[in-house]
């Protein structure tokens, strides 16, 4: 798979997760033994797995919207957010924000945004995908555009006439 092929991916997930964080149908409330936060709009459990808030929604949303930008870009002239970029950065801050959710005292990042409980590991599987396709060389992946079309090949004009292809071309010469 292409880099920008998982910013797009990354984009869509990030957008569905975003869209879902903004719906109360799709939120379970908080548990009672969940660390306390400041910032109660939209507060639960997303699917009852990964707790989140609108800050939270907000922000997946703003990545997915940056993925989805990072894979148009790589197809246009400008080029301004690469999806290697995009993947690169993905991985830098979720790896923090996997971090940040272990640390007591820190988890609802300073009472604002949830980051406890399953979004520890959801983050740091993020970071750890995000970072194969950031730093990974593409060399191997771009072999199919290396590939020549067999048709386009130049064929002997000896080999040719053996096989009763008529041609007025000199004998050794090439197509």
């Amino acid at each position: 798979m292409r880099t920008a092929t998982f910013a797009l991916f990354a984009g869509f997930a990030f957008l569905s997760a975003g869209v879902l964080g903004l719906m109360p149908a799709a939120l379970e409330p908080a548990p009672a033994e969940a660390p306390p936060i400041k910032l109660n709009v939209l507060y639960g459990y997303l699917l009852g797995i990964f707790p989140v808030n609108v800050i939270h929604s907000v922000v997946h949303l703003l990545i997915g919207a940056g993925g989805v930008y990072a894979w148009k870009s790589d197809h246009s002239w400008r080029r301004m957010a690469t999806p290697k970029i995009y993947a690169r950065a993905l991985a830098i801050v979720y790896a923090v924000l996997a971090v940040i959710g272990i640390i007591p005292g820190m988890e609802t990042f300073f009472g604002l945004v949830p980051l406890h409980g399953n979004d520890v590991w959801l983050h740091a599987g993020t970071a750890a995908i995000a970072a194969y396709f950031g730093w990974r060389s593409e060399a191997f992946v771009d072999r199919r555009a290396e590939r020549v079309d067999r048709r386009q090949q130049p064929v002997p004009v000896e080999r040719e006439r053996r096989l009763g292809h008529s041609d007025r071309r000199l004998p050794g010469s090439e197509v």
